[in-house]
Parts: C-alpha cells; sequence; structure tokens
C-alpha cells in the first residue's frame, strides 16, 4: 500500500496517465523532457515509457540533438493504438464518425432527421447503423475499440440497471434508456463502453482540449443550434458541467419555450424560436425546408450581399434575438465569472462574427462591471464537427483515466464473428 491510501497499481496507473497526457497534448517529447513535465523521476519516466511502449501505446517519433550528448529520442503517442466512435444526436442530423487516437477521422456517416422527428426507435435505429457502417468501413478489430461517445439533448443521468437514461423534455423524452437500447442487438462486444452526455458538455469538452478554449481554467462554452445550452469548466469541474441555460426564464410570462414553460430564453434565442418569430411578423420563411437552409435565407434577407435593401423584419428579429442571447450571457458572467465564453453549435457557426459583436455588446452591457472586464466572447474553433469530436473524447479521457488500460473484450464475441455481424448488417 502507497501513502495516502493509495496502492501501487493505482500509482503505476497514475504515472502512466501523466506520461500518456504530456505526450498526447505536449508531444512529441524526449525522455528526458517528460520528466519534469510530469513531475516524475527520470527512473519512473523510463519504466513508464518501456510499459507504453511494450503495449503498443508510445512509439518513437525521430529525434534531437542534446547539448553536448547523443541525440535524444523524441516520443508520442502511437496514433493508430486505439479507436474512438463519436454520435451527435443533433437537431437536423444524427452525426456518427469514427476516429484513431490522435483524433483523425477515419470513416463518417449522416442519418438527417425529418421535421426534428426523435422518436426513439428512430434515433437508436440511426446510431446503431451509423456504428455499422463506419466500422465496417475500416474493418477494426474490437481489442483495439475504445468506446463509443453520444452527445445527446437533455439531462443524462447513469443507474446501475439501465446505464445512462436521458431525460430530454424538449425532445420528448422521458428517461429513455438509451445505452441498454442501444446495447439490443449491438454487434459491439459487451465490453465495449458507451459514454452518454449532453451535447453541450461535448461541445465543450472538444473546445477546451483542441479549440479556443485551450489554456483557460474557467470557460463557458455555448451550445446555439435549434435551442440553446451551455458547458462550464472550471478546475473544480475538470470535464466540464452541462447547464441548462436555456431555460432561464428571461421574461415572466412571455414565450412558450418547448419545455412546456413560459418565457426560457430558448423561447426567444435558439434558431428554431428565432424563426418561428420570423415568420410571426410576416417575413418570408421558406417552407418545405430544414431550419439551417431556412436561417441561412433569413441570413441573406437581413444582411444582403448585393447591395440590395435589408429585410427590416428579419433584422429586427435578428437584433432582438442577439439582445436576449446577450442577457443570457449576462446572467452566466455574474455568476460564474468565467474567462472566456465561446459559442459554437451550427446556428452560433452559421450566423458568425457578424452577428457576435452586438452579442457581446449586449452581453458586457448586462453583466456586472468587474467580471465582464475580464471575460472574452468568441466563436469556437472547431466547426460544426465539434460535438462529435467532443464525444469520442470521452472513451478517450476514460482512457486516460485508467493508465491506458483498454476496456477487456468480451470473450464471447471473438473478432471474425464481430466483423461478420458488420457485414450482414451494413449495405453493400
Amino acid at each position: 500500500m502507497a501513502g495516502n491510501g493509495r496502492t501501487v497499481r493505482d500509482l503505476r496507473r497514475a504515472n502512466r496517465t501523466a506520461v500518456l497526457q504530456r505526450l498526447y497534448f505536449d508531444g512529441p517529447l524526449s525522455r528526458f523532457e517528460l520528466g519534469p513535465a510530469t513531475g516524475l523521476s527520470s527512473g519512473s519516466v523510463s519504466n513508464v515509457v518501456a510499459d507504453l511502449i511494450a503495449d503498443g501505446l508510445v512509439e518513437e517519433a525521430g529525434s534531437v540533438d542534446s547539448d553536448g550528448g547523443r541525440p535524444r529520442t523524441l516520443l508520442r503517442v502511437a496514433p493508430t493504438s486505439g479507436h474512438m466512435i463519436g454520435v451527435d444526436v443533433g437537431e437536423t442530423r444524427v452525426r456518427v464518425e469514427l476516429f484513431d487516437l490522435a483524433l483523425t477521422e477515419l470513416a463518417r456517416t449522416e442519418r438527417p432527421l425529418e421535421q426534428q422527428r426523435y422518436e426513439v426507435e428512430v434515433i437508436v435505429d440511426h446510431i446503431r447503423s451509423g456504428i455499422d457502417e463506419v466500422l465496417a468501413a475500416a474493418e477494426l478489430a474490437p481489442e483495439r475499440f475504445l468506446g463509443v461517445g453520444i452527445g445527446v439533448p437533455g439531462i443524462v443521468e447513469r443507474t446501475a440497471e439501465r446505464g445512462a437514461v436521458v431525460h430530454g423534455q424538449t425532445i420528448g423524452w422521458d428517461a429513455v434508456p438509451l445505452e441498454s437500447l442501444l446495447r439490443d442487438s449491438s454487434p459491439l462486444p459487451d465490453g465495449v463502453p458507451y459514454f452518454i452526455d449532453n451535447g453541450a458538455r461535448t461541445l465543450g469538452q472538444a473546445e477546451m482540449w483542441f479549440g479556443a478554449g485551450r489554456g483557460a481554467e474557467n470557460a463557458l462554452v455555448v451550445l446555439f443550434g435549434s435551442g440553446v445550452g451551455a458547458s462550464l469548466v472550471t478546475p473544480e469541474v475538470r470535464h466540464g458541467r452541462a447547464v441548462e441555460w436555456g431555460h432561464l426564464t428571461v421574461r415572466v410570462r412571455g414565450r412558450r419555450c418547448r419545455c412546456g414553460a413560459l418565457g426560457c430564453l430558448e423561447a426567444y434565442a435558439g434558431a428554431e424560436s428565432l424563426l418561428a418569430r420570423w415568420r410571426e411578423e410576416g417575413g418570408r420563411v421558406p417552407e418545405d425546408t430544414d431550419e439551417e437552409t431556412a436561417l441561412t435565407a433569413m441570413l441573406a434577407a437581413a444582411y444582403p450581399a448585393d447591395g440590395a435593401d435589408a429585410d427590416p423584419v428579419a433584422l429586427a428579429v435578428l437584433e432582438e434575438t442577439a439582445e436576449y442571447l446577450g442577457a443570457g450571457l449576462s446572467d452566466l458572467i455574474n455568476l460564474f465569472q468565467p474567462e472566456r465564453i465561446l459559442m459554437g453549435g451550427w446556428a452560433g457557426l452559421q450566423l458568425g462574427s457578424r452577428f457576435l459583436p452586438a452579442v457581446r455588446r449586449h452581453a458586457l452591457s448586462y453583466a456586472l462591471r468587474h467580471p465582464a472586464e475580464r471575460v472574452t466572447i468568441e466563436l469556437g474553433k472547431l466547426g460544426p464537427d465539434a460535438v462529435t469530436v467532443g464525444a469520442a473524447i470521452l472513451p478517450l479521457a476514460d482512457f486516460f483515466d485508467r493508465g491506458g488500460r483498454r476496456p477487456e473484450p468480451d470473450p464471447t464475441a471473438p473478432a471474425p464473428a464481430w466483423r461478420e455481424a458488420l457485414r450482414d448488417r451494413v449495405p453493400r
């Protein structure tokens, strides 16, 4: 038993985690550089690196000259030593992407949602068939597969009996046992883990690891899509916490939100409500099209590129929406005093830099002066794939936390049978 109640096994896992993370985020690095970067002794670094190389997780990546001595060998995490799937259950489509350990995309597929229909059976089938398709395309063996991460709308809780359960009031999901539903009839081995979380949190995870949030200790990442949500990241909440920001009340006895309550921020600031308000004010909203196409038309009407007159109704609704979003952000600034606020989500990215200055101006005018002077408000950097990247990070983060130990494969589902099941399920 080591000190502080930790076993030798715990210390070994922690040391492996420290080395893997430093190589992953800051590599390639030499053994000499890993010492000060991880706080481990040179002997511990050598032992851990030897173990990780033997496990196929770390590989050599060239060398650099040292001061007067032999060249130092550089090390990196081996990209092909593990694979993850990220799934975004979005407002207009279900997107499934397969990544290697370096988060290089290896395969992807999308399943459109017809008029935002969130029937549980339809979503489950889209996720299952999408997973089947990307895995069949890559022909991966299950022993290299770290898990499936899924970003969903709503609140997610884990239960001992049913795994991850989703409470998605705005999409009509009431305690949906999504994990157990996905495991039924799945060709994946039973030992492959599912990591299901709120989509705003997976977006936040991606931006903090690889996007505009890198280097910040206190940040809020806002998902602006059909609705709105946010993820809070602080030193105490390392992997982020989903915040049901869209359901803060911004107007007493106001518009009815899709959650059923009156006056929620989402009833004014989500893309769905934005388009509804444009229609109610007499705007010419394209019919029989999805929200992304309709929002593109609204932006073109409000900000015409050819010098034509702007549609005053579209422009007024967008300006009012910017104020509602800014007021909502001011609540987050006052409550959490973040260093950065990052706006992502398909609608946030589509509105982009043209919309953000007005949002920023309103947020800072409504917030308390002291925290407002210390926050920056910017767009996220990872684009429309941020939720799937963040979802794939969930099994990756778990992999690191376990010191690079993979989930145990199910001996009853060997690789040939697993691959054969995929071939049978995926159309050619």
